[in-house]
């Protein structure tokens, strides 16, 4: 199991200046690409999950469609997609956040949840906090629950974690 998430890791990539100059992203992209590496990635997030009484895993757009619904299906729970602004089809509840280069607004069907359902919030990435945390605030306002916030990578140094309200955060890999 080790050997498999070692490879996982191995194969995430730095992407210097992308995408602004003095940003290194990190790219999963490879470990998509690698069935081995992705099923262990999701096997050990899911097995993360195992203790927990939830009704649905939220993935945020984009990447966050890719952990969280492969979650759902491996969970055996429903999915919830979480987008940015106007892209879905029905009636939305909405959340602006800042960034550090301006706002955006995410978006949930305002019936996705109903009150007292609990929701694990899943994403690729913890950076700032600032896109988990309005996902977070828009799950409250639907009346539901967030049990937990599940991320692949966790970037320590810019200290997400602490923008946060949920009561657990699970990070899979650290930088």
């Amino acid at each position: 199991m080790e050997n498999s998430l070692d490879k996982a890791i191995s194969l995430i990539r730095d992407v210097r200046n992308y995408p602004k100059e003095g940003i290194i992203f990190k790219d999963i992209t490879p470990v998509l690409q690698d069935h081995e590496a992705f099923s262990m990635v999701i096997d050990s997030m899911a097995a993360k999950l195992k203790h927990m009484d939830f009704d649905y895993i939220a993935g945020i757009e984009a990447r966050g469609f890719i952990i969280g619904s492969a979650l759902a299906y491996k969970t055996g729970k429903g999915f919830i997609p979480i987008r940015k602004k106007g892209k879905l089809p029905y009636v939305t509840i909405s959340k602006e956040y800042a960034l550090e280069y301006g706002n955006a607004t995410i978006e949930m069907h305002a019936d996705a949840i109903r009150k007292g359902e609990s929701v694990i919030i899943a994403d690729d990435l913890l950076a700032t906090g600032g896109t988990a945390n309005a996902a977070s605030e828009l799950v409250t306002e639907a009346g539901g629950i967030v049990r937990c916030m599940m991320f692949m990578i966790e970037l320590e140094f810019l200290k997400g974690r602490e923008q946060l309200s949920s009561n657990e955060i699970i990070s899979l890999l650290k930088y």
